[in-house]
């Protein structure tokens, strides 16, 4: 079977060489580190970097001692081009792949992954059977141009770039939680009443005990626990089992809230309100229709929870 040749672009085509060696070049921050990593001299990236300003007929790149900026149309055409080469790498991956079904895949932190998306992945696939999906969780942020990846939910502080969208999934409260059995046996009525209690230190979470305590009026708080982790089921299945108090989220501790193994510690609960958890895609990746679905389908999950 002959596959055609698509040829009638609406423009002519940029040479491929010159955007290859602009990336690297923005990337690097050197015109010597691109050629290293493009295995080239770099009188040769120099040479491709000026054909490509000599197409777009705008420069596009300033060099220094202190090394390579962009200009005003270089920001631009970086912005634009970055999308690009992800829908290239991504494309070359799911040939790579021999996957002939299309496959969402997401990015995501370890506790929103296990304790908020997975109790829901059922609703998304009875929606969309025709999707397959592919969840990787793990922290750290993830290189969305090695294509691997179409959308990623990042806790924390998150380095914004143009190229990608980034929005809040949820608003969350970080409050004391503990197991009913433990409550009961335990004569606690002020936030100075935990500073003697023991406590459970959640590693990674935005709000720590220490901040909680200083929110509360409290002036001495402790730097000691009885048992610290870094992932949050480690630390709310601590609590359910009565090894202390957690100071969490409620989100994550949804399932546990509701069928009663965790409770507040506080009627009121005084809980510290955060936004820690954010939906992270190129820009590019909201044309496709598998994200569409996915980003659409969470925030009308979000709205209902």
């Amino acid at each position: 079977m002959k596959i055609p040749l698509i040829r009638n672009y609406p423009m002519p085509f940029p040479p491929f060489k010159g955007i290859l060696a602009f990336d690297a070049v923005v990337r690097l921050g050197s015109v010597s580190k691109a050629a290293a990593e493009l295995n080239l001299t770099v009188s040769a990236v120099s040479h491709q970097l000026a054909n490509l300003e000599a197409f777009v007929g705008r420069r596009l790149l300033e060099r220094s001692p202190r090394g390579v900026t962009l200009t005003v149309h270089g920001e631009r055409f970086q912005r634009d081009m970055a999308g690009a080469l992800t829908l290239l790498s991504a494309a070359a991956q799911h040939v790579r792949s021999g996957e002939t079904a299309e496959v969402l895949r997401i990015h995501s932190v370890p506790s929103f992954a296990s304790l908020w998306l997975m109790p829901r992945l059922p609703t998304f696939r009875a929606l969309y059977p025709e999707l397959r999906v592919h969840l990787e969780a793990s922290y750290g942020d993830v290189d969305f141009s090695r294509g691997l990846v179409d959308v990623d939910v990042r806790y924390g502080a998150i380095q914004e770039g143009r190229e990608l969208h980034i929005e809040s999934v949820f608003s969350e409260d970080i409050l004391p939680m503990i197991s009913p059995r433990l409550k009961a046996t335990l004569a606690i009525r002020e936030p100075q009443d935990l500073a003697n209690k023991e406590l459970i230190q959640s590693k990674l979470t935005l709000v720590q005990w220490p901040h909680w305590f200083a929110a509360n009026g409290v002036a001495v708080s402790p730097s000691d626990y009885v048992l610290s982790f870094d992932r949050t089921s480690m630390v709310l299945e601590a609590a359910i089992q009565g090894l202390g108090i957690a100071l969490d989220s409620h989100r994550s501790a949804e399932g546990a809230l509701r069928r009663g193994d965790l409770v507040p510690v506080f009627d009121d609960r005084k809980a510290m309100p955060v936004r820690a958890h954010h939906l992270v895609y190129p820009r590019a990746h909201a044309r496709w229709d598998r994200v569409e679905k996915f980003t659409s389908w969470l925030r009308a999950e979000v709205s209902k929870s």
